[in-house]
């Protein structure tokens, strides 16, 4: 179960769910290389064991192609891949027919392009160290339906279909990939996207969860562990839902 030795990068690792993910799994003995368009220091500094921060734009595969190169010349190895980079609290929501098409464009250029650099770059260290495992994260917006942010929703419904197919194409190389699709997590980019509306609406939230309680960063960093541990190493092309029992699949 134990992630301890093991190199992770880490996108979008700056704030919120990114930087718990990196101060937890930097604390459990994994290598972080973070990454953002934003700071990464602080981050680096939370995970330590000899973690390091650095620019990253992921719809720009030369830029995730250095994120992996250094990477492998400082650790020598990568063994997993947390792609969490993506646009939520900057996003317009609205009507879908309201929504500007330069908003569109640039969720599907950073949550769904920025996987596909990012897995570009980091599966060739991948399969040179014998395997790994690759974390996308989805969204209960795409396993529900969120109404009123329809290219958000679109964005990460085309995370998993991504994380499907590259999951059998993966497979001989000894490298799982799978998704997980949280419900709104308290971060700065849900307070972002909901402004003053967010009391309500996650209060409407949590009425549909069998656990009726907001989710918390920490709550999603036990199944992001095991994914990337050794004690998930059959499991392969799945989407967890870690949403209190919203979406039951």
């Amino acid at each position: 179960m134990s992630v301890s030795g093991k190199v992770i990068l880490l996108t979008g690792a700056a704030r919120g769910l990114g930087f718990e993910y990196a101060r937890a799994l930097g604390q459990a003995g994994a290598h972080i290389v973070a990454g953002d368009v934003s700071d990464c220091a602080e981050a680096a500094a939370a995970a330590g064991n000899g973690a390091f921060g650095m620019h990253l734009d992921v719809t720009d595969v030369a830029s995730c192609d250095s994120m992996a190169e250094r990477a492998m010349e400082t650790f020598g190895r990568i063994d997993g891949l947390v792609n969490n980079a993506a646009l939520y609290g900057s996003l317009r929501g609205g009507r879908f027919n309201l929504i500007a098409e330069a908003d569109w464009d640039a969720a599907m250029a950073v949550n769904v392009k920025g996987i596909w650099n990012c897995c570009k770059a980091a599966v060739p260290g991948m399969r040179q160290s014998g395997g790994g495992s690759i974390v996308n994260i989805a969204s209960l917006a795409a396993t529900y339906g969120m109404p009123f942010a329809l290219h958000y929703t679109t964005s990460k419904a085309a995370v998993i279909g991504l994380t499907r197919g590259l999951a059998r194409e993966l497979g001989r190389d000894s490298i799982r990939v799978n998704a997980v699709a949280p419900s709104a997590v308290l971060t700065e980019g849900t307070a972002e996207f909901f402004g003053d509306k967010m009391d309500r609406g996650l209060e409407v939230i949590r009425t549909g969860q069998s656990i009726q309680r907001t989710l918390e960063p920490a709550d999603l960093v036990g199944t992001i562990s095991w994914l990337l541990g050794d004690g998930s190493q059959f499991v392969t092309g799945q989407t967890i839902a870690v949403d209190g029992g919203t979406v039951l699949l």
